[in-house]
């Protein structure tokens, strides 16, 4: 097979070139959205969530059978459009679960105890004064953990290690799990009423867009901390800046926002001929969190370990030596 393949670092190259041995490879650095130039003869696509397989980009890949994306979600791919041109959609089950677990307590351990206000106060003034910097256990705390799959299992293992009392909402529960791991399964507005902590681990789609909005917060237990590391559209970002206004999230760690693309390229929302409001007002509102005390922002980074890194690539070779012998795996639901 022909495969194009976006890279982000050039160590894959020599990692996916290893594993794909027998098939073209063309490499190209960045998205799929920057290339002026896209071989019209491929017949595998191999992309991250940072490139945005629309309908008019795959439209110019007309051989296409196969796209593979690095990537547990898929929501940066028309699958509609795949569907309809009979291309085939790979994804990675599992690779980080464990992984963005782990960051998302690492985010909420930074806000508990102010971590990253101590580490700046040190840094920038030299002083050691505790007067500013008092936090709070988890121990005894109630956390919310919103999706049950591999990642919030994970998440909830974790939080019993911290002695927190677990509550837990999908749409499909696990009661072997909820028995196993000792957590109880909630209606959502009833999780979000007793959680003193909110962390989301749902898969973004129509149903969970803007789950978190304004009259979902309404119903949060007054100065809760949320945290997502799922997807940005999970969280109203309008919403968001409004109840930390008013005082009813006290905090935030967000690894993920809504229009996290237009934060590294600012000048192309300014410069599009006609920006959408909503695109413009979300960029403010992720100012507006970057520069907020009880916000912590990070890059979309919880899945970035060396760890991680290997696993996706490595089913991500795995699903396309499989579709080119005719028997594909991980192709999505």
């Amino acid at each position: 097979m022909k495969i194009l393949y976006c890279y982000n670092e050039d160590w894959e190259r020599d990692f996916v070139t290893e594993r794909l041995t027998g098939h073209e490879l063309v490499f190209v650095k960045g998205t799929l959205q920057e290339q002026h130039e896209l071989p019209a003869d491929a017949e595998a696509l191999s992309l991250f969530v940072n490139s945005s397989a629309s309908a008019e980009l795959l439209g110019k890949l007309p051989a296409l059978k196969l796209i593979a994306t690095r990537s547990t979600g898929y929501d940066h791919i028309d699958t509609n459009y795949a569907k309809e041109k009979g291309i085939a959609v790979a994804y990675v089950p599992t690779y980080g679960e464990n992984t963005v677990a782990e960051f998302a307590f690492a985010l909420l351990l930074s806000l508990s105890r102010k971590i990253c206000d101590a580490y700046d106060q040190v840094r920038t003034t030299g002083s050691f004064s505790q007067l500013e910097l008092r936090g709070f256990d988890l121990k005894g705390k109630t956390i919310g953990i919103v999706g049950t799959g591999h990642i919030g299992m994970h998440a909830i293992a974790m939080a019993r290690g911290f002695d927190m009392r677990i509550l837990a909402y999908d749409v499909k529960e696990n009661a072997e799990a909820a028995g196993r791991l000792g957590f109880s399964y909630l209606p959502f507005e009833e999780l979000l009423a007793q959680s003193d902590i909110l962390s989301l681990h749902a898969p973004y789609n129509e149903r969970t867009h803007h789950m978190i909005n304004r009259e979902s917060i309404k119903k949060m237990k007054r100065g809760s901390i949320l945290i997502n590391t799922a997807r940005g559209g999970l969280v109203e970002s309008e919403a968001l800046v409004a109840a930390l206004e008013d005082g009813t999230v006290a905090g935030a760690g967000l690894d993920v926002l809504e229009g996290e693309g237009f934060m590294d390229n600012e000048v192309a929302l300014l410069a599009s001929e006609a920006p959408q409001v909503e695109d413009l007002k979300r960029a403010l509102a992720n100012q507006y969190f970057i520069d907020h005390p009880r916000v912590i922002v990070t890059p979309h980074n919880a899945y970035n370990t060396r760890e991680a890194i290997e696993r996706i690539l490595g089913t991500t070779c795995e699903n396309i030596v499989s579709f080119a012998q005719s028997r594909p795996i991980h192709l999505i639901p």
